[in-house]
């Protein structure tokens, strides 16, 4: 950033582009430059440059102006991006939080239809078109409220999920691009953040999926999210509620890793400066989400197939063992497990086409959900940063008095 004629210490005079904004701002002071000097109008020596050392600032100014200084208690430049001095991680943590439970509750409607549309074997009365006739057909033949049943087991689960989703990745991005490519953005770094982030989100989210996609089926036999719960530990045990979640880090990994990588190149181009832009970070978002969510889909058929058991596909790999003269089924066998008996199911159930049923819907649930997740992230960041900023200066002030 460079104020009055000074350049930032991250930038190095050698540049041709650095010399010509140095001597711009200079000469419209009323100096100039002769090498390594500066002038004043009558030829006297007021100010010169210093050649880089390392552990130096690149530019060292001798420059006094005859004209009134500058306050200086003139406020430094606000960077939202960086960790807040004094509580890094409550500040990304909060604001992820926020962002995961705004983006996992405005979006869940989208959610239902897209695990709907992802079922191998749907009910005649559960054939859609596509998003819209899934939709409008839910609430006319189950009702206004069926969309968005089971959004209270999400919520739950979204806000602590998310909190150290954001506040894993912004400390590994920082700390890894710091150590690969000091001051400058790594995409390596921002694919790394993303899948250890991933790990810890995935590990409290994956319960809250399986209960949130068998109460969103179509005909679920449970009357609620506590019903679903006490069903799957007394029938399943608790191992049903991290049955998929393998293959939910499978999915997740290279979604996360591509969705992170894209979001911050997007950032480079349209927002170089990386200040707080709104709709920078929902195109950003947006775009990352859809594609990520499109090169993800057939895993993603792979998760729902886990979550839900759906009764017809179970009933393949039942017929496929007794077809084969399989041992005697075990207590295990009436279940899909695993992502390779999941991807041999679907292929067995509609082919390739099988694994990507519901992409329209995916990518159309992930455009907004993630341009929602960014967008609130970034702005009650921005906030809270601004917010402990304000606390700083204020508290500089009253100890300088």
């Amino acid at each position: 950033m460079e104020v009055d004629g000074f350049v930032s210490p991250h930038s190095s005079l050698e540049s041709p582009a650095v010399d010509r904004r140095v001597t711009g701002a200079i000469a419209a002071t009323g100096f100039g430059i002769l090498g390594g000097s500066v002038l004043d109008a009558t030829g006297g020596l007021v100010g010169s440059f210093s050649p880089r050392v390392m552990g130096e600032p690149d530019f060292v100014s001798t420059l006094h102006r005859t004209t009134a200084e500058p306050s200086a208690c003139a406020e430094p430049e606000i960077d939202y991006e960086g960790l807040p001095q004094g509580a890094p991680s409550s500040t990304h943590m909060l604001a992820g939080a926020v962002a995961g439970i705004m983006e996992h509750c405005l979006m869940y409607p989208i959610d239902c239809v897209k695990t709907r549309m992802q079922s191998l074997h749907p009910e005649p009365g559960a054939r859609y078109r596509n998003v819209m006739d899934a939709l409008q057909q839910i609430v006319r033949t189950e009702g206004v409220w069926r969309p968005i049943r089971g959004v209270n087991v999400l919520a739950v689960g979204a806000g602590p999920a998310h909190a150290l989703y954001f506040a894993c990745y912004e400390k590994i991005k920082f700390s890894l691009s710091d150590a690969i490519h000091p001051g400058a953005n790594s995409h390596f770094a921002n694919g790394v953040a993303g899948c250890a982030a991933t790990v810890l989100h995935d590990a409290i989210m994956n319960p809250a999926e399986v209960v949130k996609q068998r109460v969103q089926m179509f005909n679920s036999p449970y009357r609620g999210v506590m019903d679903c719960m006490a069903s799957l530990l007394r029938q399943e045990g608790a191992a049903a509620f991290y049955r998929s979640y393998t293959t939910q880090l499978t999915m997740n990994v290279p979604f996360q890793a591509l969705h992170f990588m894209t979001y911050e190149y997007l950032q480079e181009l349209l927002n170089p400066h990386r200040q707080y832009n709104p709709s920078s970070h929902v195109v950003s978002g947006a775009l990352a989400g859809a594609l990520a969510a499109a090169a993800t889909t057939p895993l993603d058929v792979c998760k729902t197939l886990l979550n839900t058991q759906e009764a017809q596909a179970v009933h393949v790999i039942q017929a496929g063992a007794a077809g084969a003269a399989a041992a005697a089924p075990g207590p295990e066998s009436r279940y899909i497990s695993g992502l390779g008996e999941a991807f041999r199911t679907v292929y067995r159930t509609g082919g390739v086409p099988a694994f990507f049923k519901g992409v329209q819907a995916r990518v159309i649930y992930q455009m907004p959900s993630t341009a929602i997740s960014w967008s609130v992230y970034e702005f009650f960041k921005n906030v809270i940063t601004k917010r402990q900023h304000e606390k700083r200066l204020r508290g500089d002030r009253d100890g300088d008095k």
